[in-house]
């Protein structure tokens, strides 16, 4: 009986560290945003910008930027695009790389499905459409936001983009091209899976993650929640965020959830109680984020998924653990984000749940040890279960060029999950060296006509 108080006791501890830490960190992200924005504001109002009226941009910058297939950068889990949080930039900036690069604001916790959907519309234009049967299914609107204008409306198959994803993102771009493959966008009976050029990703989330499970998700089912656990919390605080329906607030971040319904001028009192026990909502039909991070979710998605033979496929795996006396230990504490420390050390500790079938056939602990404090390296490198795709190690990038469509080139990288993204000076270097690679692969390697160069005039 002690040693079970003992045990809660510390689950309870650890439950109100962990809550600590992650809204210490949205409150700093937020804050951040915020502070930037003043700023910006009164350096416009203090300070004229001496702008040549009579200078006109060069006609061959545009066409040559014209010419160049996008570059789209697709966000992970909690993450946001251009036009959100004011003018932080989730990639940090990498946008700024290219010339022309676009950067899509999904539903940060909506569904890998939803998003993909969400995605095809942001850049082809016009109203997203979930699909009837998923929405009557997942108890939500068939239709959400109207894009008057596609940020791409001429994509097709002879004029296709290159998909860039982090973490989730990356599982989001697969999606999208799997439902052009199979032609599921109703009035686009004309899309195929060579809309898309190449996928690259940066830490992404092929195969889950079993973080999902020390977060609150059940390991017996990949899909239910803890009664008390970090997700409950996050459940809880995201329902009062979209119940609340704050116009500015909502203009500033937004989980993505508004083809929910969720606002009190739609449900009511009765409808946020009936959403916060659980009976509606999207925790309720499981429509959302968390679920398709599992192991079992992630399956379940890879067995619809193909790699394509005529898309290139390169990514990058994050590890922050090394191997000590045969034990896997976090590599360092100051190189870890605060946020995610703890999380390594888990992680590297992790035991499949013995009363609990494996979630594949072949399963080992020791094969998810390695990980970035999001996500395990093993799920990183390429689509793995339920079947392995064709892949290739990159120690060198020589060792890739040219380049061959249809394989998973994939790269080990020693960092944590949020190195390239939000904070520039904290990958240093590395951060250019990695986004150098990217857009270089993109504009010089991976292509099917003659490449189109930046600043090359046809």
């Amino acid at each position: 009986m002690v040693v079970r108080w003992w045990i809660t006791a510390m689950q309870l501890t650890e439950l109100f560290v962990s809550s600590l830490v992650h809204l210490a960190y949205g409150f700093y992200i937020f804050s951040t945003a915020v502070a930037g924005d003043i700023s910006q504001a009164l350096s416009d109002c203090f300070y004229k910008i001496n702008l040549d009226v009579n200078e006109e941009p060069s006609k061959e910058n545009i066409t040559s930027a014209k010419d160049l297939p996008p570059i789209v950068l697709v966000h992970g889990i909690f993450g946001f695009g251009k036009g959100r949080l004011g003018g932080l930039s989730y990639f940090a900036g990498a946008e700024k790389k290219d010339d022309r690069v676009v950067v899509p604001d999904l539903g940060s916790l909506t569904s890998i499905y939803d998003r993909a959907r969400e995605l095809f519309y942001y850049l082809k234009g016009g109203q997203v459409d979930y699909g009837k049967e998923h929405s009557k299914a997942c108890g939500h609107s068939q239709f959400g936001q109207i894009y008057e204008q596609g940020h791409y409306p001429e994509w097709d198959e002879d004029h296709p983009i290159h998909l860039v994803g982090h973490s989730a993102g990356a599982q989001v771009v697969r999606v999208l091209q799997q439902m052009l493959a199979d032609k599921a966008f109703k009035g686009y009976e004309n899309t195929s899976e060579n809309w898309v050029l190449s996928i690259t990703a940066l830490s992404g989330a092929f195969n889950g993650t079993t973080r999902t499970y020390f977060d609150g998700m059940h390991p017996e089912d990949g899909k239910s929640l803890r009664p008390v656990s970090l997700l409950q919390l996050c459940r809880i605080g995201v329902i009062i965020y979209d119940w609340f329906d704050i116009p500015w607030l909502k203009n500033y971040y937004n989980f993505g959830f508004d083809h929910f319904n969720l606002s009190w001028r739609k449900i009511g009192i009765w409808g946020l109680i009936d959403c916060l026990l659980g009976n509606a909502g999207p925790f309720a039909s499981g429509d959302w984020i968390l679920p398709d991070l599992t192991l079992q979710g992630s399956i379940n998605l890879n067995s619809h998924l193909h790699t394509f033979p005529h898309t290139y496929y390169f990514s990058y795996a994050t590890k922050r653990t090394n191997k000590v006396l045969g034990l896997t230990v976090p590599s360092g504490i100051l190189g870890i984000h605060p946020l995610l420390f703890i999380r390594v050390l888990q992680m590297s500790l992790w035991r499949h749940p013995p009363d609990v079938p494996p979630p594949y056939k072949g399963y080992r602990d020791e094969d998810w040890w390695d990980n970035d404090g999001a996500l395990n390296t093993i799920s990183m490198t390429h689509p793995r279960f339920p079947v392995e795709h064709p892949s290739h190690l990159v120690v060198k990038d020589s060792e890739c060029q040219p380049m061959q469509p249809g394989i998973w080139y994939y790269k080990i990288v020693e960092g944590d999950h949020i190195l390239f993204i939000v904070n520039r000076e904290r990958a240093g270097v590395q951060f250019d060296l990695i986004y150098d690679s990217i857009f270089e692969r993109c504009r010089k390697h991976a292509f099917r006509k003659n490449p189109t160069m930046p600043n090359h005039i046809i």
